[in-house]
């Protein structure tokens, strides 16, 4: 009942049902009003031809008032009149108090042509009448005019009992028709405003359908196409939404970082490798300007050149300072008809990649500085000795022993080159069994106790008897322990302290060796690992180390399922520790 459109429908019905309601009463009291006219006029000249059979005798006054009442009792009222317009007679009025009727339309018209007709309001009478004048002779010739007249208050009543009728009809048939309308539009309203409804669900994205009306109408087809593009639209955006969360999955665990900006250079997407990469810290980067999402000038700048050029830009871009990150960074312009509506940015993580080309440099450099050294110290030796000093015997023993030193050096480095090459290859063969950890540490500690004892180190142990085994190669772990302490007893300074220590943490057994050095900077910690890097190169070299230890010492622990780790600060001395899975 609240619809507009429901009201609207109604009023324009019932204001067009009275409207020809009025149209019909109008026609029909006309209709009434010209036949009631045209029978009072009939029954008038039936008069008058009865009045020409027998017309009055003479024109004196008494005859014509008895003529005149005698012809009344027909109904009508009849008046003479002379023909200069004094009422000679009348069937009902006294002619003296009677106007000259000469000119009185039908008189006028009589006198003119013999008859005369008229239709109007009498004074005397007090309502309209209907006159007949007809020109006529009494008996003795004299000529007079008759006028017959009959009064119009029966039509009157006749209509107004009609129009009391036709109202009652009429109100009844407004009710009726009235009401029927009502129902009607009110269903027809009730129907489009479930389709409005129908229209705001699909326009909050709900897309069921509605029922089908069992009317077959424009309407009921309306609601079947519409719900018929509800499901197309349905089925689109459901494909679409599909889509783009498949796109925005496969994004999203993308291991290279993306990041997507529209042309007014705001953030659209971003995924969480990218975000690390760039070290995103705010979650709320959705719709941000990209120079508040990416703290990175030369980023900014690579989208800008695509923006401002149009052409995809490549570049290399490096992150961090203690831990730096190398990354391949491609900005591709989005276009669509012919426009750039943004861009797409790629970081593609080549540290791994730039670490081992430094890595391969380094070792082409290492290698070839380790053999040379060596090399030369021999080849200098034995040509001297082949110049003659052979026979010098204060110094030919001493040139001996270098060579002796050198070659062994050499033997040394290339065992320790063999043994990384076996391990980094997988055909290092470990013999895996239950292993106590103190049979580990002790031949460790025997072995490096001259070299500790010659710069009067103090080596410490700190581990319970009661330590649970390991699962290992005895062999190769002892190694990995002798490295981390020959590295110890090698660079701390004389009077210092190692200490070697065993624990459980968890499910690992820790071996920690720890050291009173000169510490190795944050900078240098994750490379110590690589092969032939050295954190001061002329002191290793010095010291007779071939720069590959802890290389080894790191490939074998890891060959035993665990792991090795440094915590170090410059002249605070270091602390490695091997962390291996109990048995």
């Amino acid at each position: 009942m609240k619809s507009r459109l429901f009201w609207k429908f109604s009023t324009v019905h019932l204001v067009l049902l009275l409207l020809v309601l009025l149209a019909v009463d109008a026609y029909v009291v006309r209709s009434l009003r010209r036949e009631y006219l045209a029978a009072a006029m009939g029954q008038l000249q039936s008069m008058s031809r009865l009045a020409q059979g027998r017309p009055p005798e003479s024109a004196d006054g008494a005859l014509l008032r008895d003529w005149a009442v005698w012809m009344g009792r027909t109904g009508a009222r009849i008046t003479l009149v002379g023909t200069d317009g004094k009422v000679l007679a009348d069937s009902e009025e006294d002619p003296v108090k009677m106007d000259n009727h000469r000119g009185r339309p039908e008189v006028r018209e009589a006198l003119d042509t013999g008859t005369g007709r008229a239709v109007r309001y009498s004074a005397t009478i007090g309502h309209d009448m209907v006159y007949l004048a007809v020109r006529q002779q009494a008996g003795d010739g004299s000529p007079l005019i008759i006028r017959y007249a009959v009064p119009l208050d029966r039509l009157a009543d006749a209509l107004a009992g009609f129009r009391s009728g036709l109202l009652a009809v009429s109100l009844a048939i407004l009710v009726l028709a009235g009401g029927v309308s009502l129902l009607y539009h009110r269903a027809l309203a009730a129907r489009i405003d479930r389709l409005k409804a129908f229209s705001h669900r699909i326009a909050g994205g709900d897309f069921r359908g509605v029922p089908m009306d069992r009317k077959a109408d424009e309407l009921a087809e309306l609601v079947g196409t519409l719900n018929q593009t509800a499901a197309q639209l349905d089925a689109t955006i459901r494909a679409l939404t599909n889509e783009r969360n498949q796109s925005a999955a496969v994004l999203a665990s993308m291991a290279e970082g993306v990041v997507v900006v529209d042309p007014t250079r705001r953030v659209i997407f971003c995924n969480e490798a990218f975000r690390r990469a760039v070290n995103i810290e705010n979650a709320a980067w959705e719709g941000r300007p990209v120079v508040e999402v990416i703290p990175n000038a030369d980023l900014l700048d690579y989208i800008e050149q695509v923006r401002t050029g149009g052409a995809s830009v490549t570049g290399e871009l490096v992150v961090g300072s203690l831990r730096t990150k190398n990354f391949a960074v491609t900005v591709t312009p989005i276009r669509s008809n012919g426009s750039t509506t943004g861009s797409v940015m790629v970081l593609h993580d080549i540290s791994d990649l730039r670490r081992l080309e430094r890595a391969r440099r380094d070792f082409a450099a290492n290698v070839s500085h380790e053999f040379k050294t060596p090399l030369t110290a021999i080849q200098g030796f034995a040509e001297t000795l082949l110049s003659g000093a052979l026979e010098d015997l204060d110094n030919n023993r001493r040139f001996l022993h270098i060579i002796r030193e050198n070659a062994a050096r050499l033997a040394r480095l290339t065992d320790d080159l063999l043994k990384l090459a076996q391990i980094e290859v997988g055909k290092l063969e470990l013999q895996l069994q239950p292993v106590a950890i103190g049979d580990v540490i002790g031949p460790c500690l025997e072995t490096a106790r001259p070299a500790a004892d010659q710069k009067k180190l103090i080596l410490e142990t700190d581990y319970g008897l009661d330590l649970p085994a390991v699962n290992a190669d005895a062999a190769s772990l002892q190694q990995a322990l002798q490295n981390l302490i020959d590295n110890a007893v090698r660079y701390s300074p004389p009077g210092e302290r190692v200490l070697v220590r065993a624990y459980v943490e968890g499910s690992n057994l820790v071996i920690s060796v720890v050291d009173h050095g000169p510490g190795i900077p944050k900078t240098e910690q994750e490379r110590i690992f690589e092969r032939f890097y050295r954190v001061d190169a002329a002191r290793s070299r010095e010291s007779g180390g071939t720069g590959l230890g802890l290389s080894i010492a790191k490939h074998l622990v890891e060959a035993h399922g665990g792991r090795i780790q440094v915590q170090s600060d410059v002249g605070a001395g270091s602390t490695f520790q091997m962390l291996l899975p109990t048995a």
